[in-house]
């Protein structure tokens, strides 16, 4: 490569485009090239950036002749190759392979460019996916299945659709299903009746069933609600006794392998399972999802359950919104509509043409009434006007007084941030303070929670958990002598398989009465139990009165004081702050810029991906 080439890729650096571990990466790949080029180093740092950011490919389309850098210091822009030679010229330098091609980089027939992992994630679960769209199981007692529903969900409206009852149906006959809504919506306790037709359907021969979600936390909300739901079912006690008590982690499910990104339960060696439920679906990233099928039986039956309008995962992928095509209402086919008109003996009002075949839409079901929030709540009202990308109505609704569930306040300068804040933390963290007993602790944690739009920067997490030590301390609430003091929550950065704590659990430190008082970080178990470990031990983690948005998916709280930055931001989408709206159960409070609110609503997230395609064309 000549001197003026690797100029222009130490620019990008200097830039922020890419990053040094990007450019180590694109190194590595022009190394590996008989004849490096400057076309490849670019392209190889740019779709290692792309993944880093939550991307599972680099559109080249979007690049290509496009300004990577301004002018500056009397040098002239930086402008991405022409498309058509930029690929061209990867293909032939022999590192960059066609779909089914075994090498470094993957590039397919519209200009994306991939890690040959995440293509082959994609790949293996697009086509695992596909499989079970096609593969239908007719109820085994039609009479008595539909007797089951019926009796499982009184009350269906005489007019209109009980979506509940759909997504019943639609996990009995498909070996593949996912059901989406909003919070309160009634997904975990749809999921409990349906494991109960399940099981009635299944005669002597129970099916295996296994509950479980992305995060510990998950996994304990998860277990409490099927518990809870078991005891409102219209069954009998042998068939709510089958129903499993248990969830786990996803990561447990699988059989996590220490230190290694392998698990024991692969496509070689598969679950013995016939029925997986994974809550928190939307939190799932590509790489997870596609073990997961993986490591399924053909088989088995998987139902996943999320809010596809939420943020996508902290890692790679928007899995669940790919699946769902967001952002698109979808019909189901003819040939399935009707057959769900038989059983629920309502007209499916959603259908395709007549021509259409049955696809991946029949498969998906998205509930609609909260039982939650009235429907006239605040935080409902507003939500789905931020989901519809209408910021200025959502500001109207907010500011205009009606709802008491939902209020808007205006950003105070950092300087005067502290004071503004001072008696909503000294409110909000007092009780778990003053607590004594560790469940108590962590039932008044739970009534509270700060969140925050960013990481960095003065409206940051980094920022504001500072700020609430400090304000703590001088109240006398905490002692913030040293690293670890009595109190201090923390948020886990790090899986660490051997302790079974994975990136987003939180726990406490508290005093251990078996341990002579000394400090122990305390962890609910999915079982509502807790589990004690020594501080020294913990992985990578931080505290956490403040939190981000995206480690807040999975969890709820009474109240929410949602932090937007003073200005705008990339990460500032609609899903983001819909995703903070709907944490909050009783009341949520909005801190930020109108204008810096409006832009957010209006922004929509987008990564990247070739899954979406891959599941809905033709």
């Amino acid at each position: 490569m000549v001197k003026e080439k690797e100029e222009d890729i130490d620019r990008l650096l200097k830039n922020g485009v890419v990053s040094r571990l990007d450019l180590h990466f694109a190194n590595f790949v022009a190394g590996l090239a008989d004849d490096p080029i400057w076309e490849l180093s670019l392209a190889a740092a740019l779709v290692s950036s792309a993944t880093r950011q939550g991307h599972i490919c680099l559109d080249l389309g979007n690049m290509a002749e496009k300004t990577l850098v301004n002018e500056e210091d009397g040098q002239k822009p930086l402008i991405g190759p022409k498309l058509r030679d930029w690929c061209k010229g990867l293909i032939n330098s022999h590192v960059v392979g066609a779909p089914g091609d075994n090498k470094p980089l993957i590039l397919d027939g519209r200009s994306r460019l991939y890690l040959f992992r995440y293509w082959d994630y994609q790949e293996r679960l697009a086509d695992l996916i596909r499989s079970r769209v096609c593969d239908v199981d007719a109820p085994m007692d039609i009479p008595n299945f539909g007797e089951g529903l019926a009796r499982l969900f009184p009350g269906a409206p005489r007019e209109g659709i009980d979506w509940q009852q759909v997504a019943a149906f639609t996990s009995i006959i498909k070996k593949f299903c996912v059901i989406s809504g909003g919070p309160g919506t009634g997904k975990t306790t749809t999921v409990a009746k349906i494991l109960a037709l399940l099981l009635e359907q299944s005669g002597r021969e129970k099916p295996r069933i296994a509950l479980c979600s992305p995060t510990g936390k998950g996994a304990a909300r998860l277990q409490e609600a099927i518990q809870a739901a078991k005891l409102t079912l219209e069954c009998s006690d042998f068939v709510k006794e089958a129903i499993p008590a248990e969830a786990s982690t996803i990561h447990r499910l699988l059989g996590a392998i220490s230190n290694s990104p392998y698990f024991r339960h692969n496509a070689q060696n598969r679950l013995p399972l016939d029925v997986v439920v994974v809550d928190e679906a939307s939190m799932v990233d590509l790489a997870l999802m596609s073990k997961l099928f993986q490591a399924l039986k053909p088989e088995a039956r998987l139902i996943l359950l999320g809010d596809k309008d939420q943020l996508a995962s902290v890692e790679a992928g928007a899995v669940l919104g790919d699946i769902c095509d967001t952002g698109h209402d979808h019909g189901f086919s003819v040939p399935f509509s009707n057959d769900l008109k038989k059983v629920i003996r309502h007209e499916i009002p959603l259908k395709l043409d007549e021509k259409d075949k049955p696809g991946i839409g029949d498969c998906i079901v998205t509930l609609r009434k909260s039982y939650r929030f009235p429907k006239e709540s605040g935080i409902a009202t507003v939500s789905r006007a931020v989901n519809e990308g209408e910021g200025e109505r959502a500001r109207e609704l907010i500011r205009g007084g009606k709802y008491e569930d939902i209020q808007w306040r205006g950003l105070p300068p950092f300087r005067d941030l502290a004071r503004a804040i001072r008696d909503k933390v000294i409110h909000g963290f007092g009780d778990y303070l003053k607590a004594r007993e560790p469940q108590e602790v962590f039932q008044f944690f739970d009534q509270f929670k700060i969140l925050c739009a960013l990481r960095e920067g003065p409206y940051g997490v980094l920022a504001i958990n500072s700020m609430v030590e400090q304000i703590l301390r001088e109240k006398g609430l905490i002692a913030v002598d040293e690293r670890w003091y009595k109190g201090r929550p923390i948020l886990i950065n790090r899986n660490d398989y051997d302790l079974q704590l994975f990136n987003g659990d939180v726990g406490i430190l508290l005093q251990d009465s078996d341990a002579n008082n000394t400090l122990r970080a305390f962890f609910k178990t999915p079982d509502g139990n807790l589990r004690k470990i020594h501080p020294l031990r913990l992985p990578e983690h931080e505290t956490v009165f403040a939190m981000t948005v995206h480690k807040s998916q999975g969890a709820e709280f009474d109240r929410v004081v949602l932090i937007l930055p003073d200005r705008d931001s990339p990460v500032l989408a609609r899903e983001l702050v819909y995703t903070g709206i709907t944490r909050a159960r009783e009341k949520i409070e909005i801190w930020g810029e109108e204008a810096v609110f409006q832009m957010a609503v209006a922004r929509r997230t987008e990564r990247m991906s070739g899954l979406k395609d891959a599941l809905w064309e033709n």
